[in-house]
């Protein structure tokens, strides 16, 4: 299984501020999954082009089965991951986006800005994570049952999780 965790962020691509975001959902990762994977972080500059080229090249080349990102999905000028996800995805899965936006809502009443969406391109599921590790945690809770089901359904590697941390769900 090989997994990509891409912060978008210009400010962290220049490193004029450490990623943290990556590193949260890393943490979270390594405690809900069981089974073997590969991780890797990658951290990218804003924008429909490098997003859309980055993630092309993980699916289409790198073989990522699960891509997380993190940072882009607001309404400020430079937040441009959903318009990059548009030309990226073959199926686009919104149940995911409504569930993170749902649940980030019991937090704060400035979920409703986010634009997170997910879906697949061929053997590789994306998904679009919030920027702060709270949120990425309480994300990650909620939405990860259904991930590895997905995963089997395109054809990508098989995930095991802790249900200490968070249960899979696959139907009988």
């Amino acid at each position: 299984m090989r997994i990509f965790v891409v912060t978008i962020s210009d400010r962290a691509s220049r490193g004029v501020y450490e990623d943290i975001s990556g590193p949260a959902i890393e943490t979270w990762l390594r405690a809900a999954i069981t089974s073997p994977y590969e991780l890797t972080r990658v951290v990218i500059a804003d924008g429909v082009m490098s997003v859309r080229d980055t993630l092309v090249d993980l699916s289409d080349n790198q073989g990522a089965e699960l891509v997380l990102t993190t940072g882009g999905t607001g309404p400020s000028p430079r937040d441009q991951t959903p318009e990059a996800m548009a030309q990226v995805l073959e199926k686009e899965l919104p149940g995911f986006g409504e569930l993170l936006r749902r649940e980030g809502l019991k937090q704060t009443p400035t979920a409703i800005l986010s634009r997170q969406t997910a879906g697949t391109r061929g053997k590789t599921f994306f998904l679009n994570l919030p920027g702060k590790p709270a949120a990425i945690k309480m994300s990650l809770d909620a939405v990860f049952p259904a991930i590895p089901y997905c995963l089997d359904l395109i054809g990508a590697g098989y995930i095991e999780t802790d249900p200490a941390v968070v249960t899979s769900f696959r139907p009988a």
